[in-house]
């Protein structure tokens, strides 16, 4: 049927459709693509961002109904408002081109915005979760700012009112010595100047050589979100959050908020604000410390006032030192007077109680004279008692003695003797009894059992065999047992 509707050709027919090269075509097409299009601005989300190590940037745009390959040359990449990144919905202005080796085309970028303020809101709230998710917000970061700080780092440009507001405002309240590291506060290029300038604030502060900074103050004026976005970078908010020194964030006016807010030890609303919360009113310090001057040296004069007082009334107290004194004197020379007439009557008593002891002592060397002279008598007399005894008793044996052979005949019948007694013994012995089978039963008190009559079933028993003892429990009779069941 679509045969019968569009016939095919005829062989003259295509040979007057005209012919072109790959090249022409493709070169066809590129300059219809560059003179229709010119010059256009795309809005889409970007997608597939892929960054080369030549510096050259490919991405797509797409949104519901489509999508389109882009590109952004090294050279307009370090120009760009913003870093493409994947999810990021942007405004793209460049022209359209075509790539003849792959019949493709794409969209030649030379600028990048955010699409809208709601992009950008969406953007900085994804990126402050994922602060918040790191903890660098926490209150448990944030560093105390010093009460007087010597030397005050300010960071923001050099054009505008900022910094000349700082200025004035730390000459009227308290005069500072101030170290300015201007950097570009909007636009490209922006949160990398700032970000340094925090990290070399913090390098100086290091260093010796160089006045170390006690407090940094990071500060811009007012403008649109887009033009706040180099401080809701997250490089300048991971900056301030490793910084030693503290930082006080003055961004905008005091409707604006920007993640480094979030990050800062403190906030201050607008730049004159800042300014004023680092430093003290020098009159107000000056009156404070007149005032507490005034209360310290009041309150010297009534410690004082009060110290001379007590003093007083202690020394009232106190008895009279002069009138003590010369009664003690007194003492002393009484003692002294009597000391002088005991001791020589001390030393005369000494005297003749050792005298007394002399007497004595002689006394006892006579007695033990005496004593000695008759032991000597004693000893000598008992020396011719026991002569006279080994006499006697030499007489004695010699009288009793018997003849050798007599000796032996006694010896013999004595010994003849003792075997007759130890055979009856022998015979006679219980242990001779128990070896021939005999057993010897004992209760467990240790006392003989000789009958059986009174043992009940259960109680202990020793046996006493010739060779130990073992001990028994008595059971009941079988036979007795037996007996009663045949009675019953």
């Amino acid at each position: 049927m679509n045969e019968e509707i569009f016939p095919p050709p005829s062989q003259l027919e295509a040979d007057n459709i005209p012919q072109y090269s790959v090249s022409e075509i493709s070169g066809s097409i590129k300059r219809v693509l560059e003179g229709a299009f010119g010059r256009i601005r795309v809005r889409g989300e970007i997608t597939e961002f892929k960054k080369y190590s030549s510096g050259h940037m490919y991405f797509s745009l797409k949104d519901e109904g489509g999508k389109i390959a882009a590109v952004i040359w090294r050279g307009v990449a370090s120009r760009l408002k913003l870093t493409p990144e994947n999810g990021l919905e942007v405004v793209a202005t460049g022209k359209i081109s075509s790539y003849g080796e792959r019949s493709s085309y794409q969209l030649m970028v030379d600028m990048l915005d955010y699409a809208g303020e709601g992009a950008i809101l969406a953007r900085i709230e994804r990126l402050r979760l994922k602060l918040a998710e790191e903890g660098i917000f926490d209150e448990a970061h944030k560093r105390p700012l010093p009460f007087l700080p010597n030397v005050i780092g300010v960071i923001t440009s050099l054009q505008g009112a900022v910094l000349h507001d700082i200025q004035i405002t730390l000459a009227r309240r308290f005069s500072r010595h101030l170290i300015i590291w201007p950097v570009a506060v909007q636009g490209a290029g922006a949160a990398e100047q700032i970000a340094a300038a925090v990290e070399g604030f913090n390098i100086m502060a290091e260093k010796e050589a160089i006045p170390r900074v006690d407090l940094l103050i990071v500060a811009r004026g007012g403008g649109s979100l887009e033009d706040l976005m180099a401080f809701n970078d997250e490089a300048v908010v991971r900056a301030v959050a490793a910084s030693h020194i503290p930082v006080i964030s003055a961004v905008g006016h005091e409707t604006d908020t920007t993640l480094i807010d979030f990050v800062a030890d403190r906030r201050a609303p607008t730049p004159t604000a800042a300014a004023e919360i680092a430093v003290p009113i020098y009159t107000d310090l000056l009156a404070d410390l007149t005032q507490k001057q005034a209360r310290l040296m009041g309150g010297i004069g009534k410690t004082l006032q009060q110290a001379h007082l007590r003093l007083s009334r202690m020394e009232s107290a106190l008895p009279d030192l002069p009138a003590i004194l010369q009664g003690f004197r007194m003492r002393l020379d009484d003692r002294s007077h009597r000391l002088g007439l005991a001791l020589p009557i001390l030393i005369e008593r000494k005297k003749t109680q050792l005298e007394r002891s002399g007497k004595e002592l002689i006394g006892s060397f006579q007695g033990i004279e005496r004593n000695r002279h008759k032991v000597f008598l004693l000893h000598a007399r008992l020396e011719g008692a026991m002569q006279g005894c080994l006499q006697l008793a030499e007489r004695k044996y010699q009288r009793c003695s018997l003849a050798p052979s007599l000796l032996q005949m006694v010896l013999r019948h004595s010994q003849a003797r003792l075997q007759t007694a130890s055979s009856v013994l022998e015979a006679t012995s219980p242990l001779a009894v128990l070896s021939r089978g005999y057993v010897a039963v004992k209760n467990i008190s240790g006392k003989m059992v000789v009958a059986a009559k009174g043992i009940r079933a259960g109680a202990k028993l020793i046996l006493v065999f010739a060779d130990g003892k073992k001990t028994v429990t008595v059971q009941k009779d079988p036979a007795k047992n037996a007996q009663q069941n045949l009675e019953l």
